[in-house]
């Protein structure tokens, strides 16, 4: 952690935020207060696996009263999704509940504490990239904006070796969906991108086995760290069509049912693709050749196989795919229905056409 203080301005007062504590307990966060050196450092802890608002308006309220000018997260996404709504709140002038009704737009600010990040669990990309995820009155409400994008971050597979093994597999399967949000729509002769998806498809395929059985496998960790990283770090998804349905949907079993994020990844994308495999005809069929090597069959067949070779790698990490392995029961999928159409989530996919009826459909044959 050295690097810390060549990074961080010499004259930074730092407020460091975390999660629950595992960072404390690990040693962690003593080699980022370490790393800091003389600087005068503040600490938040009790940031939550979804962020919610008025825990990180607590921290807003530090940032504001001890003039803190540097941000410090240390931990997984959750922590620095929720640093970079209090680099955004803390010199808002206005409500900050109003930061979260913005969507995928850019929010309308002017200014934001600069921020930094010590990621410690391989799964958002949220450490390179200028996005967050907050919940707030049963809801998880995007964040946007290039004032949040980290100064730097400091990937270190060592300070994952900890993590219990459904976080690993938990930020394989994130890490895998990511790309898959971003690849398998429709084709628009992307060659690179598709290309650099494909590669962290097959690379996530290979080192998420491993690194779950050798946590302390550094070459795996590490190209596991990457492929999180680049998952979502923009690259793969200039110039191509996003979908983002499987996530839209999977906020909703997370906030009703405490799913992982992962979990309900895990279980609606199969599904989604089996409901929508028209839509994703000619992506499905690339995805199946170039990154299970499936050749062989109709294109029906090819597809099938892709996708229950994807529901096969989920499982083989340990992640069940069905609603009713999580104690769902089919009368709850009608409360799914009615939280998406209260949040607006009624015309999802890459070209706007998942509508209410076909997402019902997908929960239902997610269900078992």
């Amino acid at each position: 952690m050295h690097e810390l203080d060549q990074l961080v301005p010499e004259n930074a007062k730092v407020l460091v935020l975390f999660g629950g504590g595992s960072v404390r307990k690990n040693g962690t966060l003593e080699k980022v207060l370490a790393g800091l050196g003389s600087r005068e450092v503040l600490e938040f802890g009790g940031i939550e696996p979804n962020p919610q608002f008025n825990t990180l308006m607590k921290a807003v309220d530090i940032v504001r009263r001890e003039n803190i000018d540097f941000l410090l997260a240390v931990g997984g996404g959750s922590v620095m999704d929720g640093t970079k709504f209090i680099a955004a709140a803390a010199p808002y002038q206005g409500n900050e509940a109003d930061l979260l009704k913005h969507g995928f737009e850019w929010l309308p600010i002017e200014s934001a504490v600069p921020l930094a990040t010590v990621a410690t669990l391989p799964a958002t990309g949220s450490e390179m990239n200028m996005g967050a995820v907050i919940s707030h009155e049963s809801g998880k409400l995007p964040v946007m904006s290039p004032l949040l994008y980290p100064q730097f971050s400091i990937l270190d597979p060592t300070l994952t070796f900890s993590l219990p093994p459904v976080q690993v597999a938990n930020g394989v399967i994130d890490a895998f969906v990511h790309v898959l949000e971003q690849y398998v729509t429709y084709p628009v002769d992307a060659q690179v991108q598709d290309r650099m998806a494909e590669g962290i498809l097959k690379t996530l395929i290979e080192v998420g086995p491993i690194t779950l059985a050798e946590p302390e496998n550094y070459d795996a960790r590490a190209n596991l760290m990457w492929s999180a990283t680049s998952a979502l770090n923009g690259y793969i998804g200039v110039g191509v069509p996003h979908d983002w349905s499987t996530h839209m949907i999977g906020h909703e079993l997370t906030d009703l049912f405490g799913m992982d994020h992962a979990q309900s990844l895990a279980v609606v994308q199969p599904s989604l693709w089996k409901i929508r495999k028209d839509k994703k005809r000619e992506k499905l069929l690339q995805f199946a050749e170039r990154v299970w090597e499936i050749s062989e069959g109709t294109d029906d067949e090819r597809m099938d196989q892709a996708i229950d070779m994807t529901r096969s790698f989920f499982e083989s990490l340990g992640v069940k795919t069905r609603l009713s392995q999580y104690g769902i029961e089919p009368a709850d999928i009608a409360n799914v229905i009615l939280a998406l159409e209260t949040h607006g989530m009624t015309a999802l996919s890459e070209t706007g056409d998942l509508d209410l009826t076909i997402t019902r459909q997908i929960l239902q044959d997610a269900y078992a």
